[in-house]
């Protein structure tokens, strides 16, 4: 508007306003300035002030705006004024200003509106000044309780660069935006705006595209002036946090001197902060909130958050852990995680904190997971009822990749959890010896959380009551926008990384500062004295009270109520204590299976497929009247169906699960005139549990972490990640060295995970023919997870219906074929996969002489079918195959009996297409001779390492 309106002005200096009370558009009732200023040196400029809550009835404003508004309307023809949600016609607006504009230059720079050029020229000053405070004041705020960063100057800030001198201050100027009186004394505002945003509070929230949002966190900042309000009783409860957090580690290192522990101190503001975050999720009718954290802290949280008895703690400390398990061997204290309810003014809140391996970010995505997981339990589908909460380290949260993957998943349909809490414990150091120049290339540690507009809010950790309109203004924008955000908790470490560690030594000047600096529980007590809220006495009658009650093992925060009846909690009992080879059934009548597979087929009226699908879909068509043999894809997809049918819940993710990365699967159908999407195995039955298919972001590590999450937290659904191929799991290998193989032996947890890996030497080189099945197998060990190489499409049905319907929840890596996939020997007649179950081992299926059986092959995989095609081809009748389908737990009593025949061989061989030192051969030799015994010799064939 104002560029074609430049192109017509004058060409002398000019400045015209122009003031519609409609904003030009359907902006509702909102006064808005358009200053237009062409200057000497030939440049336009415009500035739009909209000005929030301006008047919606005509007998509010003034006489001369209403004269000027009239004026408007007989260039309307006398029309009368458009509603609200009208638009004012623009051409006789415009043609109005222009000529006021014309009239305004040829009064030699006199106003339209009565001011002068100078005061349009300084208002438009003031505007920017405070639009540069919103965006860069948190530069110069006061965030670093040990006042050792470097003082940044910001030009941008100082009134003199916008031409304001210091003769303006005490004049008054229209505040705009700001959340003020209309009008303003510029040093009013300027005091207003430093207050607001650059004490101990720093904002980012200027890069939100989505107005909304950000004219929200505007609201809420300049109207409470980053001051919460509390009670007097809110301010000695907040003194009495500060204590437990100070009392708890300083107990520790008393008692346990030397020991590790990842102390809280210096960053004890985190106890208050989450004590908030529960009572105001509470208040929001949040029902229940999972927790991610790394090690500083955790032992504080656990006992003042969570309400772990400080005797159990005091255990961990010395070595006095009762493991009820031979397989189970524990895991360090500050890697633990625990449950409880706790009371809030809106109700209970159930509280997990998940456990955690070294690996410190990698709790994020299995975090997100087990809050899916528990959404969709409570019909959560906009997460207001389970809210994700993760703590971070400053240089974990910039350092780690898993961070900006997770943040990927944040808004995507299939891993959504309706916005995370992040808070950042932010040392201000990474790890011992890292300078923060060393540990990023960003200003802050929390730049990477701008990828999703999350809006970033800096706190001083010294300042307990700044922390706490922090936590209130993330929590709130949370439930309000579904979106995350993050908390920088700017503190310090009292000692080195761990207790152990002299900090000192490569930071000595930070370290001198902290030995000077008083804690924050002192730094607040004072401030509660100087207010007349506590006597000189009353900070350590609370610390004495506080060392008495841990003594006692009482924790003296807010008491936590344990084991109460939830119906949305799981019961693990039925899974303890299974065996890998528990009975189960998992044949269905070809009544049955018949029935589900019309309705997999049946499509919507006029619903067009492309022609390969056609091809396909008329070939299942024929395996279901068994005139075909059923292939993988249609054998996989009737498993789903079963399931379905049986009230379990079926979630697959992977790069292109719905489709299948080799063409083989068709799980989503494309309409191919309309781009509408069909998923068949959603309308099994009206009464069926829920089947998502995801295809996910292009990360491993990040959704492989969320699918264990989601695993962990759902027995009762068949949870599969897929690998577009199997190679592809070494971007995940952290997820699966810290959690599918080790959680149940370290921790106790159950998970029936299922990853599908393509697997086969197929001329893709050596990278994406291989799933590193060596790998997975040298993780192997106290039935941990299972390793199985199906080479059959009944194998795979029985084998997926297996992990559900058997009460065994354990991982299980799946070694799926490429060229198996439609390969004419391997398929499966409908009565295959309608009787029978999964065989851990394959005998002969060829009519042998077993007395003249001189040798047998023993294999895994595909290779079965190189195997067995050369044997015909070369008429060899001495030679038997046999197929191991499960390598582990390595089914020893199934593969003794299918050699049993053959007691005249003499040669046993294992066969494999990996090469030497891959494959299964260094993990499965030891096995196999110790069936053979002896007697027997084995050989290896196969490529060299």
């Amino acid at each position: 508007y104002a560029a074609n309106l430049s192109k017509q002005l004058p060409r002398i200096p000019c400045v015209a306003t122009y003031t519609d009370f409609q904003h030009f558009s359907r902006a509702g009732r909102q006064l808005a300035e358009l200053h237009i200023n062409y200057d000497q040196q030939a440049m336009y400029s415009a500035t739009i002030t909209i000005q929030p809550n301006a008047p919606s009835d005509p007998k509010q404003v003034s006489d001369e705006w209403r004269n000027y508004f009239d004026s408007i309307r007989d260039l309307n023809h006398n029309q009368p004024l458009p509603d609200t949600n009208s638009e004012i016609a623009h051409g006789p607006i415009r043609k109005n200003f222009l000529t006021l504009a014309h009239t305004a230059a040829g009064k030699g720079n006199s106003l339209v509106t009565g001011l002068q050029a100078t005061a349009a020229q300084k208002q438009a000053a003031v505007l920017r000044l405070i639009n540069h405070y919103r965006y860069l004041g948190h530069q110069v705020a006061t965030l670093d309780p040990l006042q050792l960063s470097h003082t940044v100057s910001l030009p941008d800030l100082d009134p003199v660069v916008h031409k304001l001198t210091p003769e303006d201050m005490q004049r008054s100027f229209h505040t705009g935006s700001l959340y003020a009186p209309d009008r303003m004394r510029l040093c009013d505002i300027i005091t207003l705006c430093q207050e607001v945003y650059c004490k101990n509070l720093g904002y980012e929230f200027m890069h939100i595209t989505d107005t909304t949002q950000k004219r929200w966190i505007q609201k809420r900042v300049e109207s409470y002036r980053g001051r919460p309000e509390i009670t007097p009783q809110g301010k000695i409860w907040l003194l009495n946090l500060l204590t437990a957090a100070e009392g708890v580690e300083r107990y520790l290192h008393t008692r346990y001197v030397g020991q590790k522990r990842f102390s809280l101190e210096g960053g004890e503001s985190l106890i208050p902060l989450l004590d908030e975050v529960i009572q105001r999720a509470g208040r929001h009718e949040v029902e229940e909130i999972v927790i991610g954290m790394a090690h500083r802290g955790r032992l504080n949280v656990l006992t003042n958050i969570l309400g772990k008895s400080p005797q159990e703690i005091f255990k961990s400390f010395e070595n006095k852990i009762d493991t009820k398990s031979k397989y189970l061997v524990g895991d360090v204290k500050y890697h633990m995680g625990f449950s409880c309810d706790v009371d809030t003014d809106g109700g209970i809140i159930h509280l997990a904190l998940g456990f955690n391996p070294s690996h410190l970010e990698i709790i994020s995505p299995v975090v997100q997971g087990s809050v899916r997981a528990r959404q969709h339990r409570r019909g959560d589908s906009v997460g207001d009822k389970v809210l994700p909460v993760i703590i971070h380290g400053d240089a974990a949260f910039s350092g780690q990749g898993v961070v900006m993957e997770t943040f990927q998943l944040s808004k995507t349909r299939g891993f959504t959890t309706g916005g995370t809490l992040h808070i950042i414990v932010n040392n201000q150091i990474g790890f011992t010896t890292s300078h923060p120049q060393d540990s990023r290339s960003t200003p802050y540690c929390t730049d990477v959380a701008k990828v999703i507009q999350a809006p970033i809010i800096h706190v001083n950790g010294d300042d307990p009551e700044a922390v706490i309109f922090a936590t209130r203004l993330a929590l709130d924008y949370r439930i309000k926008f579904q979106s995350d955000v993050v908390i920088d908790l700017v503190c310090y470490r009292r000692h080195g990384h761990n207790e152990a560690d002299e900090p000192a030594v490569t930071q000595p000047l930070m370290y001198r500062a902290i030995r000077n600096h008083p804690t924050t529980r002192q730094i607040y007590a004072e401030r509660l004295l100087k207010e007349g809220l506590i006597t000189l006495e009353q900070p350590q009658q609370l610390v004495d009270q506080y060392y008495k009650s841990i003594e006692q093992g009482i924790v003296d925060t807010r008491p936590v109520l344990c084991a109460l009846p939830n119906i949305y909690r799981v019961n693990w009992r039925p899974y303890r204590n299974i065996e890998w080879n528990h009975p189960v059934d998992t044949a269905l009548p070809r009544v049955k299976l018949t029935s589900l597979g019309e309705l997999l087929l049946d499509l919507p009226p006029d619903f067009q497929l492309h022609p390969r699908i056609e091809k396909i879909w008329g070939d299942r068509h024929a395996m279901l009247r068994g005139k075909q043999l059923a292939d993988w894809g249609f054998a996989e997809n009737l498993a789903y169906a079963t399931l379905l049918d049986q009230g379990f819940s079926v979630r697959l993710s992977g790069q292109d699960s719905g489709r299948g990365t080799f063409f083989h699967r068709h799980a989503v159908l494309h309409h191919q005139a309309t781009g509408a999407t069909w998923i068949p195995l959603q309308y099994v039955n009206y009464k069926q549990a829920s089947f998502f298919i995801i295809d996910s972001i292009l990360s491993e590590e990040a959704v492989l972490g969320f699918e264990y999450g989601y695993a962990s937290a759902e027995p009762n659904t068949l949870t599969l990640w897929e690998a577009q191929f199997g190679d592809f799991a070494n971007v995940a290998q952290v997820v699966i060295d810290q959690f599918i193989a080790s959680a149940g032996a370290k921790w106790g947890l159950f998970c029936g995970l299922v990853m599908l890996l393509p697997h086969g030497y197929e001329g893709q080189g050596a990278e994406h023919s291989s799933a590193r099945l060596e790998r997975f197998l040298q993780l192997c060990a106290g039935h941990n997870m299972q390793v199985c190489v199906p080479t059959t499409p009944s194998q795979m049905y029985h084998l997926l219906r297996r992990q559900m319907l058997r009460p065994y929840r354990r991982p299980l890596v799946i070694l799926t074929p490429k060229s198996l996939l439609r390969h004419r020997l391997a398929t499966s007649s409908l009565d295959e996969l309608a009787t029978g179950n999964f065989a851990p081992v394959l005998p002969e299926l060829v009519a042998l002489d077993t007395s003249q059986v001189m040798r047998v092959l023993i294999c895994a995989g595909k290779i079965y079918y190189d195997l067995l095609e050369a044997r015909s081809a070369l008429g060899l009748e001495r030679v038997a195959i046999l197929r191991v389908e499960q390598l582990y737990p390595f089914p020893k009593q199934e593969l003794r009996v299918a050699m049993e025949p053959f007691s005249n061989a003499d040669e046993f061989i294992w066969c494999q297409e990996e090469p030497q030192n891959q494959g299964a051969w260094d993990n499965i030799k030891h096995r196999l001779r110790n069936l053979l015994g002896s007697s027997k010799r084995l050989y290896y064939v196969g490529r060299s390492a």
